[in-house]
């Protein structure tokens, strides 16, 4: 019978604890979780035929629109502007002539143009 009594005087003992304890704190910090937070500014891109200044030499230029265009095994959409048949009628940068090989062709180990070109924005408010 002691042995029951330890038990249940231990267990009210330890949920009084419980009670005792700080509420957890929530990352939201104040706000109710009920209010929604602000979406973020929309991206400003340069104006469009603007290339944007580097910052150190040997830098690959920056892309000065969104860069949301598909790249597959199959099709590089960069090349629809990009390409130095076309570049000048779309006001694009060509690419670079580094970048193909003997044959013309764009070589393999450029073909993915978001391994070393970036997109660049201006956004009207600054991260926290």
């Amino acid at each position: 019978m002691t042995h029951w009594k330890l038990i249940v005087v231990a267990t009210l003992g330890l949920s009084g604890l419980t009670w005792a304890a700080e509420a957890p704190q929530s990352l939201r910090g104040t706000t109710p979780v009920s209010d929604s937070a602000s979406p973020p500014p929309m991206a400003q891109y340069p104006a469009k035929g603007k290339a944007l200044p580097r910052t150190f030499v040997h830098q690959p230029p920056l892309i000065p629109h969104k860069a949301s265009y598909p790249i597959t095994r199959e099709r590089n959409s960069c090349k629809g502007c990009h390409d130095p048949a076309r570049a000048a009628k779309m006001k694009a940068t060509p690419t670079h002539a580094s970048h193909y090989d003997s044959a013309g062709e764009l070589n393999d180990a450029y073909y993915f143009c978001k391994q070393c070109h970036v997109p660049q924005q201006t956004l009207t408010s600054e991260a926290k």
